[in-house]
């Protein structure tokens, strides 16, 4: 038995949070405190739901999570290994950083609300209203986060604007990690929900000022729980 093995056999402490969120403050506190040290392949999956009394579904999530927060990488046929013990200054969210998104979607996508709201038929506001209805809802966060990719790409095809429509459609699959992320470390999701509503509103209202506003602000609110995660993050590494 590894080092890994014998901490995965340890159960944990946990708090009244998701599972997800319990294994990804586990893993994160035991790279950062150098309990899983650098280069040490983690437990499998088997062991670490094994620890934690869930699936592995829910370990999935978590380390697809710890992966963003640049503190591990999955090796094809060896195994999940820890690269860094702090978090990235740049987050990986796939084909995209967090830097890239972060600098990219208010352009595209607050002139969409404003020009989904000066453009939306019934049938669009409707539709719009029962995603955020869902999303209320939804107990399930890798549902959650399907549900906001969704949201995000039919107020682009709602603004009746292809080239909007087609960049969300390319960048969906990093912002649907960054969410899961942003709500596994900073309790992003029902802030998230407050601030659709207020996108949704503000479509409905026709008034393209009052929906791009909405939206500029769910956009900035995003960026500085971005920042607040990689607050004590090192120098960019891109500098």
């Amino acid at each position: 038995m590894n080092l890994s093995d014998s901490w995965a056999a340890r159960r944990p402490v946990t708090a009244r949070v998701s599972a997800a969120e319990a294994v990804l403050a586990d893993l994160r506190d035991a790279i950062t405190s150098g309990e899983l040290s650098v280069g040490e392949r983690l437990p499998s999956e088997a062991s670490l739901a094994a620890r934690h009394g869930v699936s592995r579904s829910v370990i999935r999530e978590a380390l697809r999570s710890c992966h963003a927060l640049g503190l591990t990488e999955t090796k094809s046929g060896l195994g999940t290994f820890v690269v860094s013990d702090s978090i990235a200054r740049d987050l990986d969210f796939g084909n995209y950083a967090a830097n890239e998104l972060v600098e990219a979607r208010p352009h595209v996508e607050i002139p969409a609300a404003g020009w989904a709201a000066q453009r939306h038929t019934a049938e669009d506001l409707a539709a719009l209203r029962g995603l955020v209805d869902q999303m209320r809802d939804e107990d399930d966060p890798l549902v959650w986060v399907s549900l906001d990719a969704q949201f995000h790409a039919f107020i682009a095809r709602t603004s009746r604007n292809r080239v909007f429509e087609s960049v969300i459609v390319d960048i969906r699959e990093a912002l649907t990690r960054q969410s899961e992320t942003l709500n596994l470390v900073a309790g992003r999701q029902q802030k998230s929900n407050d601030e659709h509503d207020r996108i949704v509103e503000g479509i409905a209202s026709g008034s393209y000022d009052k929906a791009a506003r909405a939206m500029a602000e769910h956009l900035d609110a995003v960026r500085v729980a971005l920042e607040s995660v990689v607050g004590e993050a090192g120098p960019d590494r891109r500098q």
